[in-house]
């Protein structure tokens, strides 16, 4: 049983489909994948503080693939947890869906659990996370890091540049603002890669808020006004990277990414998905084109959706309670999702 709380920033997707829509993505198939991303939390959250982080991987890892293969579509993982080599992952270049050859042809990025140490360890905002776009929609690339700056909706264009000094983009998004440098607050994670940021934002006066873990919901954290978060920077995975773009699309404000190699091979697995500039800065539309689908279900509780709790009905049925958002970029509508499912069965 799920209830829909929808908040629509643009055209309502309720609306009659347009006849000359030639979009892969029908309205169908965005409310399906929030099934994903939800299959994908219940399995994991069965292993919140338990300690295992590969443990709570795989279980999210598998229900995912069981689910699209639920759905009506030939998709293809263009950003995943890796490459063929490295399953059980949800790995680069894997076919899923139930109509191979048949259905909508759909790229898929996808994070079955964004925060594996975060469940092994119960803290917040771990996630279970995708998106989809019409093929070729979204940044084929390897699975590596990637540099990353972001501001919410309501901005001038191109008030950030990944090319100048996180103190160059702190002043300008301070200006655009009509502030002092000294009010603007960034989301970092906390990471030993990051002390010399950390340092120079402390040095402008920035309030400076550290995450352990769970960049996508640190990146979207800029979109909503209640976090009091301004910017995102820092150095995460490129799949993050494409996932918060994707959801960027959908709800407003600029991402600015560069992919980080850390040796040879990683430059070789980078033109084998056809990137050659490897030191190219890449826009928002740069990484999620045209229609783009976001969606996410909490695992654990965090400051963008709830995580999934269990409960007991008086027949004795366990009962386990998700919290997800579904966002399209076409449409600009949100939709807030409660879902209940009974863990027999995993059916809603």
């Amino acid at each position: 049983m799920n209830s829909v709380t929808e908040k629509t920033l643009g055209t309502d997707v309720l609306a009659a489909k347009a006849p000359d829509d030639a979009s892969a993505i029908d309205r169908v198939l965005v409310l399906e994948m929030v099934r994903v991303t939800e299959a994908a939390a219940v399995a994991a959250a069965q292993l919140i503080g338990r300690g295992d982080e590969k443990a709570a991987d795989a279980a999210a890892v598998e229900a995912m693939r069981r689910a699209f293969d639920t759905l009506y579509m030939d998709g293809t993982v263009v950003i995943g947890e890796g490459e063929r080599d490295e399953a059980p992952m949800l790995y680069i270049g894997e076919k899923v869906g139930g109509a191979p050859g048949k259905g909508p042809r759909i790229d898929i990025a996808l994070d079955p659990l964004e925060g594996t140490t975060i469940t092994a360890k119960a803290g917040p905002n771990a996630l279970a996370v995708l998106a989809a776009a019409e093929e070729g929609g979204l940044l084929n690339a390897p699975d590596v890091y990637m540099d990353k700056l972001a501001v919410g909706p309501g901005l001038p264009a191109d008030v950030i540049d990944l090319a100048k000094s996180p103190t160059e983009n702190v002043e300008a998004v301070a200006s655009a603002k009509g502030c002092a440098a000294a009010d603007i607050n960034v989301c970092v994670l906390d990471r030993p890669r990051h002390a010399d940021l950390i340092a120079e934002l402390r040095a402008l006066g920035c309030g400076v808020y550290l995450i352990g873990d769970g960049d996508v919901a640190g990146v979207i954290a800029v979109t909503d006004q209640d976090t009091g978060i301004d910017m995102y920077m820092g150095q995460g995975g490129a799949p993050e990277g494409v996932l918060a773009a994707a959801a960027l699309r959908c709800v407003g404000g600029q991402f600015n990414g560069r992919l980080v190699f850390r040796n040879d091979d990683e430059k070789a697995r980078a033109r084998k998905w056809g990137i050659e500039d490897l030191n190219r800065i890449y826009k928002l539309e740069d990484l999620a084109k045209s229609d783009c689908i976001f969606a996410a279900t909490g695992v654990t509780s965090g400051s963008l959706l709830d995580g999934v709790k269990r409960r007991k009905t008086p027949t004795g049925a366990t009962i386990m309670s998700t919290d997800s958002v579904v966002m399209r970029a076409s449409s600009g509508t949100v939709r807030w999702i409660k879902g209940e499912h009974r863990i027999e069965d995993h059916k809603s």
